[in-house]
């Protein structure tokens, strides 16, 4: 199946798409699609209710622009920056919090601008991280990705590279000889996947990521959870435990952003909470992301898991994986 065939069932499968934002879906995708309503159908068919605004959404949920001081960069956090070469992806998920940033065609970086960005991260030593993100590094050429690590890679005081992609789980055969060639670093390179239920995990993806690893990449996962697609403890135990089996190990689970438009994939903090506290009593803590939210206005990630931990006058009360609470120090028995 072709790639425009396959954008073409895409926004054909629902009775009345009305697609808002950018429709994208490759081949590979579609192969593990089974209806438009399924765990994989949901996060990139497009669906009326992604046209509902509401009044707490924005197109900028997480504040990038205000934490961007040359094109490209987005400087947070003291010691890590985010470098967006490109702003576009081999798919476009219906629930992504820069929808309106990212798209077929979207720009990439000219060469001042790559060097711009650069001289930036030289610049400030303080930056000991560099998160390659976007759109989707990985589908830069592989002589410009391989030119871009190999600057980064020059840099003395980074000490880790990392790269944020959708490629292997949603286009795995884009992940050729040449592009893994291109991700040889001295550095330590981190590649974080996007992957949200076991359904998009096929045999391809699976030798992609048996790539990735022979490769040297160290990997992790990062999910979203989203109420139709993963919002119960057995899907994302399923999800986990796959992961973990395929050397990734699960690094977030991000509450939905208040992307516009988005309203319908987001469950209460509360359901995240209940759902990590059961997981919590089935996994081990290799299997087990933090779940985290992106506070609006660009203030950074915090995790919002459920507490185990409370104090009393006589010290602390915690609560165990089965729900009975102990005393800490424990307190002496009466004699």
């Amino acid at each position: 199946m072709t790639e425009q065939k396959s954008k073409k069932i895409a926004t054909e499968e629902r009775a009345n798409p009305v697609p808002y934002y950018a429709v994208g879906v490759t081949p590979s995708v579609m192969a593990t699609i089974k209806t438009p309503d399924d765990p994989v159908g949901l996060q990139y068919l497009p669906q009326e209710a992604e046209r509902d605004f509401k009044p707490e959404e924005t197109p900028d949920p997480i504040g990038d622009d205000i934490h961007s001081p040359v094109p490209g960069i987005v400087h947070r956090h003291t010691d890590r920056v985010l470098f967006k070469p490109v702003h576009a992806c081999a798919v476009y998920c219906r629930f992504c919090f820069r929808r309106d940033m990212v798209g077929p065609g979207g720009k990439a970086l000219n060469f001042q601008e790559i060097e711009i960005a650069l001289d930036y991260i030289r610049a400030h030593k303080e930056i000991r991280e560099v998160i390659l993100t976007g759109g989707d590094p990985l589908i830069l050429s592989p002589r410009r990705l391989q030119n871009l690590l190999l600057a980064l890679d020059k840099i003395e005081h980074l000490d880790v590279l990392r790269i944020h992609t959708r490629v292997p789980v949603a286009d795995p055969p884009r992940m050729t000889l040449a592009l893994l060639a291109a991700l040889k670093t001295s550095k330590p390179l981190y590649v974080v996947l996007h992957v949200n239920h076991t359904q998009e995990i096929s045999k391809k993806v699976e030798r992609a990521l048996d790539d990735l690893h022979e490769s040297g990449c160290v990997l992790l996962s990062q999910s979203v959870l989203l109420k139709g697609v993963n919002n119960t403890v057995s899907a994302l135990e399923d999800l986990f435990r796959r992961l973990v089996a395929l050397r990734v190990k699960p690094y977030y689970l991000h509450h939905a952003d208040l992307a516009q438009g988005t309203s319908h994939f987001r469950t209460s903090i509360e359901e995240g909470q209940d759902i990590m506290e059961a997981l919590r009593a089935r996994l081990s803590g290799l299997c087990l992301p933090d779940y985290v939210l992106d506070i609006p206005g660009g203030f950074g990630k915090v995790p919002v898991g459920p507490g185990y931990l409370e104090t009393d006058e006589n010290g602390y009360i915690i609560t165990d994986h089965n729900g009975a609470t102990h005393h800490y120090p424990p307190r002496k028995a009466q004699s």
